[in-house]
């Protein structure tokens, strides 16, 4: 593969990415007007031209803001091909009858169900047989853009608090009720991030973050609430020490279980704490602490479990008593192997593994001393995400997946180790021709990288196929073939759809996951840029026809290809992203990151930040491929001043003459809570956009 120095990288664009053609000539954005504002940091000299833009709440911003989106939007349905059926198509998988898979509290029945015309899901519960509708988030909003986000109920589930997220803003609001009436108990609770109920289910531990938090840095707060007192005499418990730390407080689940557990932790590491049930903080006991690695418990009949990468970048169990919970107490249970150990279950009789090897899901059955016994067969040939065990019934339920196979839930009893089938989501889509590969490619230092390649059974390999790659890279995040419904009509009109598990995530534990952050966070770009190459040496595609996708941590790779590695691809997607690193820790959730990325107010990690950041590497006179980059006004996590910015100086550089667009919604946030209809419309505009883009 191709490796260049950063001197070199930018040199290597293909002469045809500078030519220009009718669609290119046509594109006139509005106008941005330049204000430098210039900084020495650390020896350089940083000219940001676009810092005004920053600020949202200026009229003239939100002016310009509304004015780029709405010539994306008219530009792509003025020159843009259009796709007959297309809108129709995505509408049907998004708009139609659909009914969650139940889950089971105690021995109570949930679910969440949204019916053909609805715009979101709603809460009910089963009574004797009849459906009970408990929370409509329509009633609190009409215009079907606010979403349930959260869920917390009650040991016996006679109780549940729904958590309201309004038009993506991710500051929760809860409404805490009655689960065989749906009457609320209280007034609604808001400006949380978190809530959990304490034992006596009387009162909840609400962690505190509203949105004038997020927007000024002030550090998470954890309070009691009593129920139905006013929160004015909420007792405040705990604050996290500075914005990039978490904190909460839980009461352990379960019979017999005295114990509250306290954490502060940043993204990859805490310290745990543990206290009888009902005390002051004063009185808890450290039992671990690390800058380093993380660990996780639970009790089970007076037993502390603990989830832990101790030493372990494949994880592994610990297991201590409550009598003796400090970590020197502590002794492994079930040791780390060579694969990476996701989660686990203990049932009535068995300790279950779940696996991750080479990415796709794995189940090991051990006793309960920690002895293996098998590997449990499973009853699809599929991925399955996480062991949810219901002691009452003894059963473990498991929801398994794939590219041709909508969510379909089995039973697997604690005892007997027998599957049942329990339910599945019947989505009217024919996938019965897809085919999934499942490919490694070795990146630039020789590190086997896998790659998933998904496609229509019969379309010929010849180079010429338009593909769609996406990518992700970072936050220990698991890039896995999910059910590929919305990018069925890619698929049915000869696209490839391919999913690069590149270094950052977590297909393979800590150890790939700190290969991609930090210091090391150029080999998720490395590695993307050798998943392209892999393609055009196999015959899957070549650079005209090859469309890049990625969001949030994923816009810095989209942006990383859009300036180093342009050779390559000829359109992009870069959603909600992360554009200008020298800046994305003064505002909004940007502090949390600075364990994965560093802080670029200490020179080593400026040093590395400054090489990728993708806002400070546009070079003049070069013209970059075209790409929609995309917003939401409301972004709690990424502040939409990244793909403001990075928009307006990819448009205004020397040279560039492909469409740079920016689409921004200004009703949504980091993509969770849209409505159907805006899920449509903004799913057939990008999807226009590509296929387009690569000659569909």
């Amino acid at each position: 593969m191709k490796y260049f120095t950063k001197a070199s990288m930018i040199a290597i664009i293909i002469c045809n990415f500078a030519s220009i053609n009718l669609l290119s000539q046509s594109f006139n954005p509005p106008q941005t007007k330049s204000i430098p504002v210039k900084e020495n940091l650390f020896g350089f000299e940083i000219t940001d031209n676009y810092r005004w833009l920053e600020d949202k709440k200026d009229p003239e911003v939100l002016n310009w803001s509304k004015a780029q989106h709405q010539y994306t939007v008219d530009f792509i349905k003025k020159n843009f091909k259009e796709y007959p059926g297309l809108a129709d198509e995505i509408r049907k998988i998004y708009d139609r009858d659909m009914i969650s898979a139940p889950s089971f509290v105690d021995e109570r029945e949930f679910f969440t169900k949204k019916m053909r015309g609805e715009q979101q899901y709603k809460l009910y519960t089963r009574l004797k047989g009849k459906e009970v509708l408990l929370f409509d988030p329509m009633k609190i909003d009409p215009t079907g853009k606010s979403a349930i986000s959260y869920i917390e109920y009650t040991q016996k589930g006679d109780k549940v608090a729904v958590g309201l997220q309004f038009q993506g803003n991710e500051v929760n609001t809860f409404y805490v009720l009655d689960t065989r009436t749906g009457k609320q108990i209280c007034e609604p609770i808001s400006g949380l991030a978190g809530f959990s109920w304490t034992k006596d289910e009387k009162s909840a531990y609400l962690t505190l973050r509203d949105r004038e938090m997020l927007e000024k840095q002030i550090p998470m707060i954890v309070t009691l609430h009593k129920l139905g007192d006013k929160r004015t005499s909420d007792k405040e418990l705990m604050r996290a020490p500075d914005m990039k730390n978490f904190v909460s407080i839980w009461d352990a689940k379960g019979e017999g279980n005295n114990y509250t557990f306290v954490s502060e932790s940043d993204f990859w590491s805490n310290t745990l704490y543990i206290m009888p049930l009902g005390s002051d903080l004063s009185k808890k006991k450290k039992i671990f602490s690390s800058k380093e690695f993380r660990a996780t418990p639970v009790i089970k009949d007076g037993k502390i479990y603990v989830y832990t990468n101790y030493e372990a970048p494949n994880w592994k169990v610990m297991i201590a008593d409550t009598s003796a919970p400090e970590f020197e107490n502590w002794k492994e249970f079930y040791p780390e192997k060579d694969t990476k150990l996701e989660s686990f279950a203990i049932t009535s009789d068995y300790f279950l593994a779940h696996y991750r090897q080479d990415v796709l899901s794995r189940l090991d059955v051990y006793d309960k001393n920690g002895k293996f016994i098998k590997n449990l067969e499973l009853p699809e040939t599929a991925d399955f995400g996480g062991l949810n065990y219901n002691k009452k019934m003894n059963t473990v339920f498991v929801s398994f997946y794939a590219a041709d196979l909508p969510t379909k839930i089995y039973k697997l009893n604690g005892k007997t180790l027998e599957w049942e089938f329990f339910w599945q989501d019947n989505i009217d889509l024919d996938t019965k021709d897809i085919v999934v590969e499942q490919k490694f490619f070795k990146s630039y230092d020789d590190t086997k990288v896998p790659l998933f390649i998904i496609y229509k059974k019969g379309i010929k390999l010849d180079g010429n196929n338009p593909t769609l790659m996406y990518g992700y890279g970072g936050f220990n995040h698991v890039v896995k073939p999910g059910f590929i419904s919305h990018y069925l009509s890619f698929l049915n009109r000869g696209g490839i759809y391919a999913l690069a598990c590149i270094r950052g995530g977590g297909e393979y534990g800590e150890k790939w996951h700190q290969d991609g952050m930090l210091k090391k966070k150029e080999n998720t770009f490395y590695d993307f840029a050798a998943a392209c190459e892999y393609l055009i040496d196999n015959k899957y595609t070549n650079a005209k026809k090859l469309a890049l996708r990625g969001g949030s941590n994923g816009g810095i790779l989209i942006g990383w290809m859009m300036l180093q590695r342009p050779d390559l691809f000829n359109a992009a997607i870069c959603a909600v992203p992360l554009l200008d690193m020298l800046r994305y820790h003064k505002f909004l959730m940007g502090p949390y990151w600075i364990p994965e990325y560093g802080t670029p107010d200490k020179k080593e990690d400026f040093l590395t930040i400054l090489r990728y950041s993708p806002y400070h590497n546009i070079r003049a006179g070069f013209n970059f491929p075209s790409v929609m980059v995309k917003a939401g006004e409301n972004d709690a996590r990424v502040d939409p001043l990244h793909a403001k910015k990075f928009a307006a100086a990819l448009q205004n550089h020397p040279g560039q003459t492909n469409p740079i667009m920016l689409y921004i919604d200004f009703e949504s946030g980091h993509g969770s809570g849209q409505s159907i209809d805006q899920m449509v419309e903004n799913l057939e505009l990008e999807m226009r956009f590509i296929m387009d883009r690569i000659g569909m």
